[in-house]
Order: C-alpha cells, then sequence, then structure tokens
C-alpha cells in the first residue's frame, strides 16, 4: 500500500469542505500524460490507499503482461482514529491510514500498451473499487 516515508506533521486538521468547494473541478493532473487511456474522476471523495492499491490489482490484472500501468495519484494526508470503546476527550486519535482527497476533473490512473477495449474493461473493473465516480478518457479527448 502506499503511504509517505516521512510526513511534516504527523496529525492534519480535518480540514472541512463547503459543497461548492468540494464540487469545483480540480486544475492539475486533469490530462492524460503517460498512457493512451485514463480514468477520470466526477465526483469528490477521499480514496484510501488501500483502495488505490485494490484498482491498481485489477487494472494490472485484466490488462496482462503487455500493459502499463500509471498511479496519478499518492495518499499524502492521514487520517486518525480513535480506539473502539473510548470515552470523550483525552485529545485527537491515532493515525489509522492516508487519503488523497479527489476532485472532479483528476485523472487517476492511466495505461497503455492494450487495446482501446481491454482498456476500457479495466477501468470500469478499477471504478467499482473506488469510492468516486469516474469516466473513461484518451489521450485525444484530454488534450484539447
Amino acid at each position: 500500500m502506499l503511504f509517505p516515508k516521512k510526513v511534516k506533521h504527523r496529525k492534519w486538521q480535518v480540514g472541512r469542505k463547503s459543497e461548492a468547494q468540494l464540487l469545483r473541478p480540480d486544475t492539475r493532473g486533469v490530462t492524460v500524460a503517460f498512457g493512451a487511456y485514463g480514468l477520470k474522476a466526477t465526483s469528490p471523495a477521499r480514496v484510501r490507499s488501500s483502495q488505490i492499491e485494490a484498482a491498481r490489482r485489477v487494472i494490472s490484472r485484466t490488462l496482462g503482461k503487455t500493459g502499463r500501468v500509471w498511479i496519478r495519484i499518492f495518499p499524502d494526508r492521514p487520517m486518525t482514529k480513535k480506539a473502539a470503546e473510548t470515552p470523550m476527550g483525552k485529545g485527537k486519535g491515532d493515525p489509522d491510514h492516508f487519503v488523497f482527497e479527489v476532485s472532479p476533473g483528476r485523472v487517476l490512473f492511466e495505461v497503455d500498451g492494450v487495446t482501446e477495449t481491454v482498456a476500457r474493461e479495466a477501468m470500469r473493473k478499477a471504478t467499482a473499487k473506488l469510492p468516486v465516480k469516474g469516466r473513461f478518457v484518451t489521450r485525444e479527448d484530454t488534450q484539447a
């Protein structure tokens, strides 16, 4: 699973956002840069490192030996969790997992070396593993 080697701050603040801020489209990482096909997010969500790994596994399994996969997101935001049946108070919980905050328009995965039908099927399976709604894009679609 993906997680940072070193972090500046062990615990981050919650960072609540309004509905308008969540639905604001992303400006970085919105084009297919490495592969021929990609998976673009159409909804906002926090994607866990385990969900990214599950999607990566199903993509690489579907592509076979000839396909190449690029992961365009990295979970660097720590999320904390208090132990079960712990009383209120006594500070914030310990770091539990890492997430990446996805905004609409962000390219999550890219693939190359396979036909469009195989890539489309791989991205469909990967979307089922993720908490975001996504759509299949090609390099020509995003390089406008």
